[in-house]
């Protein structure tokens, strides 16, 4: 009896044992199973950092390339000047002069008396603004036109002889030539006021005097046209017009440059070209005509 009961007691024993054993089994081995699919589970979180973290540093170039045109007032001059066998008037060092400045100011208002071979060169440096170009020739401007329809220009007619400068200058001189004001309503009697009615209103922010004619004594000479951009540029209302005056190596071009832009306002001479600056007067009404 204690026999079998000793035997049933030992055989209890091996088998709470070996129940602890598979216990044990069980624990351990789901741990080795798992293990691996915990690995495999972060595997790809740090894998998408990793690619994110590249995509942030160094993007991806765009699979097409973008093209950016020239401008259509480039694109016109250079095909222009490229098929021509014609220079503008302006020598490189003088237009050099212009040039500085529209690179400044540009896209910005510009008018300038005369219209030739440079004009398209003048409205493809202005970019995005607007050239305009007063002409004393009309059959001239219907020519360019033929050539050039995107150029805007006016009609000027001009009652003036070069022959007449000295009188001019002389009126000029006078107390109601020095008053700032509209050119279309000034009592001076050489300011031009058969211009459009355009021209007087926008404020330029660049004035090229390099018409009318002035080489012979029966040309209207430049006498008004050089009185009017002064005129006009002190009658804004605030800031400052780069006014530039061609061919002061005559006469007239050089006294009426000196006398009504004023050589206070002058900022350099290349050549046969004037740059002058001249403030608004609006903004000082007792600013002298001249500094």
């Amino acid at each position: 009896m204690r026999a079998t009961t000793h035997y049933l007691n030992n055989l209890k024993f091996i088998l709470i044992c070996f129940f602890f054993l598979f216990l044990l089994f069980l624990i351990f081995g789901s741990s080795f199973q798992s293990s691996p699919q915990i690995s495999s589970s972060i595997h790809p979180i740090n894998s998408y950092s990793l690619e994110e973290k590249q995509s942030r540093d160094c993007p991806t170039p765009p699979l097409t390339p973008t093209c950016t045109k020239i401008s259509p007032s480039l694109a016109n001059a250079l095909v222009h000047y490229a098929t021509s066998n014609i220079t503008p008037q302006q020598t490189p060092k003088e237009i050099s002069v212009s040039q500085r400045i529209l690179h400044k100011k540009s896209p910005c208002n510009f008018l300038v008396f005369g219209l030739g071979h440079d004009s398209l060169m003048w409205t493809a440096l202005n970019h995005g603004g607007r050239t305009v170009f007063l002409e004393e020739d009309n059959s001239w401007i219907e020519q360019i036109k033929r050539q050039l329809p995107s150029l805007e220009s006016y009609h000027v007619v001009y009652d003036t002889k070069v022959t007449q400068a000295d009188e001019l200058l002389e009126i000029g001189m006078k107390e109601e030539c020095k008053v700032v004001s509209d050119p279309r309503f000034t009592k001076c009697q050489i300011a031009l006021k058969g211009l459009p009615n355009e021209v007087y209103d926008i404020e330029w922010d660049l004035i090229m005097v390099d018409a009318p004619t002035g080489y012979h004594d029966g040309a209207p000479g430049r006498m008004k046209a050089i009185y009017t951009a002064g005129l006009m540029a002190r009658n804004r209302e605030d800031g400052e017009t780069d006014v530039f005056v061609h061919d002061v190596d005559r006469v007239v071009e050089d006294k009426f440059s000196k006398t009504f832009l004023c050589e206070g306002y002058l900022r350099e001479q290349e050549g046969r070209i004037r740059h002058f600056t001249i403030p608004s007067h609006r903004t000082r009404p007792a600013r002298p005509f001249c500094p």
